[in-house]
């Protein structure tokens, strides 16, 4: 997330602090995992981490947390390998689970030409299936460059995902290619080209999950952005095909932003 580093911590109680830095618990919202010192949580978890890295660490603190994040990925790949980040993915602390999710992309960045983007995405797909919400974001935003890379590989893949019993899989699968996104690069094949979306999108149509709708409404919004006709024409299609609330709502939000001109 490129989120401000903010004062974050000064909405949080110490007490509360001290419990997130030390690995003992999940963060119940943004704030508190804003708040997380990631040095002093890494002590914590990462006793395999010399010090060194550590205080790469602390220099890091001022930076945005999305940029962190990558950092701390990388420390935490260097000091237990591949191997070891099992083991880190069930960590109490949603914050160092995050981090595995940036070691998988780093492990995935340094070994690319031998490695297909299936397996990236599979390592990935626990993670994208946590129970806590700031996981999952860190999911698709650590898996986020791979994919723009390889849009077209990458939608094809997750096509097959729009099918998964769990709506923070589908979701996953539309999140993570949007063309705009948010705190993210866009892609501009699917800001020019958005019909190479519909893999994913045309399953997902009538989804019943919010979750999900709300994702696949906005993955139509960023098109519209660029892309404004086919948009309203897809949309036109889908609610010739289904009017049922769930397809109204992706397409009511796919059109706000043209309805506001």
């Amino acid at each position: 997330m490129q989120a401000h580093r903010v004062r974050s911590d000064m909405s949080v109680s110490s007490a509360r602090l001290a419990l997130l830095n030390g690995g003992v618990v999940a963060s119940g919202n943004l704030a508190e995992g804003l708040a997380v010192d990631f040095a002093t949580l890494m002590a914590v978890a990462l006793p395999q981490a010399d010090v060194a890295a550590l205080d790469k660490m602390r220099a890091a603190a001022a930076l945005g947390v999305s940029k962190r994040m990558l950092l701390a990925g990388e420390i935490v790949l260097d000091a237990v390998g591949r191997q070891g980040l099992t083991a880190l993915a069930g960590h109490a602390s949603d914050t160092v689970r995050g981090w595995v999710c940036y070691a998988l992309a780093h492990d995935y960045e340094r070994h690319a030409a031998a490695k297909p983007l299936d397996l990236l995405l599979e390592a990935v797909r626990p993670l994208a299936d946590d129970a806590h919400f700031g996981v999952r974001e860190w999911a698709w935003l650590a898996v986020r460059p791979h994919i723009a890379r390889q849009p077209k590989l990458a939608i094809s893949l997750l096509a097959g995902w729009t099918a998964d019993p769990s709506e923070r899989v589908r979701r996953f699968a539309c999140e993570s290619t949007r063309p705009r996104g948010v705190w993210c690069a866009h892609m501009s094949i699917l800001k020019e080209n958005p019909e190479l979306g519909l893999p994913v999108l045309e399953p997902l149509k009538a989804d019943p999950s919010v979750y999900v709708q709300d994702s696949a409404g906005n993955w139509l919004n960023d098109a519209a952005k660029s892309q404004p006709q086919w948009v309203r024409a897809l949309c036109a299609a889908w609610l010739d095909q289904d009017a049922g609330k769930a397809t109204a709502h992706i397409c009511k939000k796919a059109l706000r932003s043209l309805a506001k001109k």
